[in-house]
């Protein structure tokens, strides 16, 4: 099958926006859109981490369809998965202790190590099983985790709580997470909330089924893939109204959204870069796309290093918010320039490995 340019330009545009999210001069000075919603509610920023999932999901019957069906699925292959995710899960550690290294202090949940979850239980489930499987063990992830959620009370607290710090998600992973909580009672990438998170990796998958099928025109596919995804999204804000929409529960409302959106920009993007072939603005998507991860977590390193003391207390972003609103500048514009410099600098890096035709896969 042809490499889908349309699916590298979509995981690079949401390694560049999860960058620029990420690094504001200021978190005391962002855009609302750029920041995630308080509560319950879905912002633009809301949309990132679940975009990349949902890639991963593609990614993976994509990469793993041809051996599964040649029958060459052997030890290795599970070997390797589980290697994949052990060093991408490492990687998210090595980033919560970077620089300081106080093990004492360790996050054990995050970005990275919930990516490492979702791809590794989601390989093992597309290799060992049909997409109906596939579906209904999806379906099974939203609804279980929905009445766990709404239906069954936990510690002190009535069933169907879903405040912040106070919810069933929150109770589990007190008792179950390692180390520090993000939010000290809770965390928005605890692991009962990973549940859920699966069920968006497996959202990709299916995707992925659709791309696959050599009954389809192309055309045929961007169709159905787009149905699919408007289908879902309609679903997951019918949802809304009882299991509200909430990133930092990963409600299942939520996933049906997000994935929703997903597949939909995604058979936008099929249509205009592989179909109608426009793809000559693509290159900053392919570039991230090359080495999505490596960048991820480049992009980790230098804003720490970033935020190491120069003059006085202030390192290079601390100066350069001050520098920049002495001038002039709104806070807020300055906070949002830094943002996407930084995003850029990592660009540069990224092409270098990718004009070297440098692929690093983790």
């Amino acid at each position: 099958m042809k490499r889908l340019v349309s699916l590298d330009f979509f995981r690079g545009l949401t390694i560049a926006l999860m960058i620029i999210v990420n690094s504001p001069g200021s978190w005391n000075h962002v855009y609302d859109p750029f920041l995630h919603a308080d509560w319950h509610g879905v912002t633009p920023t809301d949309l990132v981490f679940p975009f990349f999932l949902f890639i991963v999901g593609v990614s993976i019957a994509l990469a793993y369809a041809r051996k599964k069906q040649s029958g060459s699925i052997n030890s290795k292959t599970y070997i390797k998965i589980v290697k994949r995710s052990i060093i991408i899960f490492a990687l998210g550690l090595f980033l919560a202790l970077f620089p300081k290294f106080e093990f004492e202090n360790l996050r054990a949940v995050g970005v990275l190590q919930r990516i490492a979850i979702v791809f590794c239980i989601c390989a093992f489930l597309y290799l060992k099983s049909t997409w109906r499987a596939q579906l209904w063990v999806g379906l099974f992830c939203l609804l279980g985790y929905y009445i766990l959620m709404c239906f069954v009370p936990f510690g002190d607290s009535l069933a169907g709580t879903l405040e912040p710090g106070d919810n069933f998600a929150a109770w589990i992973d007190r008792f179950v997470v390692p180390g520090r909580l993000y939010r000290e009672t809770w965390d928005p990438e605890g692991l009962f909330s990973t549940i859920p998170a699966i069920g968006t990796g497996i959202s990709g998958m299916l995707t992925g089924r659709i791309i696959l099928d050599k009954k389809l025109s192309n055309h045929a596919k961007i169709i159905w893939i787009f149905v699919a995804g408007l289908s879902a999204f309609m679903s997951g804000y019918m949802w809304d109204y009882i299991f509200p929409a909430n990133k930092h529960l990963w409600t299942s409302s939520y996933v049906l959204i997000t994935s929703g959106l997903a597949a939909m920009i995604l058979a936008s993007s099929m249509w205009i870069i592989d179909e109608k072939g426009y793809q000559k603005w693509t290159k900053l998507g392919v570039v991230f796309g090359a080495n999505a991860i490596t960048a991820y977590v480049l992009h980790g390193i230098v804003w720490r290093i970033f935020r190491i003391p120069l003059i006085g207390e202030h390192g290079l972003q601390a100066l350069w918010m001050s520098g920049s609103i002495e001038i002039g500048l709104a806070p807020k514009l300055s906070s949002l320039i830094w943002a996407i410099s930084y995003m850029l600098l990592i660009y540069l890096f990224s092409l270098v490995l990718y004009k070297k035709k440098i692929f690093i896969k983790v």
